[in-house]
């Protein structure tokens, strides 16, 4: 698998414990910055972590902010990202489950890193349940139909 990842300053120190982590894992990580604690704009990383994974250039992405909301929200303009907010393993795990997210966005003061990181790399999206299309599918087809 591999991951684009960007922050901002204020998530510069938890991107460099994800990368860490992931580093052990076989995880392939693409780093689209900041580099430093340098103040900076948060659009900057959430765009082109975006494009990386919606042209597939990455499997999915990961963006760390002061609170993980604007990244999300700039990271939804493109077309073809789910992005979330995910501040537990639960919402980790659904967000992959149910909605086939594509890019997980972090706090920089999120808890608990290494049991979302897990879920969001590991928990497959829900596509099929007994050889058909699950509700899942179903709603995320809605989504992509929506933006065509």
């Amino acid at each position: 698998m591999k991951i684009a990842i960007g922050s901002d300053h204020f998530g510069f120190e938890l991107k460099r414990q994800i990368s860490f982590l992931l580093a052990s894992t076989g995880v392939a990580l693409v780093d689209f910055g900041t580099y430093s604690h340098a103040e900076c704009d948060y659009p900057d990383f959430a765009i082109p972590v975006g494009r990386a994974v919606a042209t597939r250039l990455a499997d999915r992405g990961i963006l760390i902010g002061a609170t993980g909301i604007g990244m999300a929200i700039v990271a939804n303009k493109i077309h073809g990202i789910r992005a979330v907010v995910a501040e537990t393993q639960f919402e980790a795990e659904m967000a992959r489950q149910q909605e086939d997210a594509n890019v997980l966005c972090l706090g920089a003061g999120t808890r608990d890193l290494r049991g979302i990181l897990e879920a969001w790399i590991n928990v497959p999206f829900e596509s099929e349940i007994h050889g058909h299309p699950s509700r899942h599918a179903r709603r995320v087809q809605k989504i992509t139909e929506f933006e065509t």
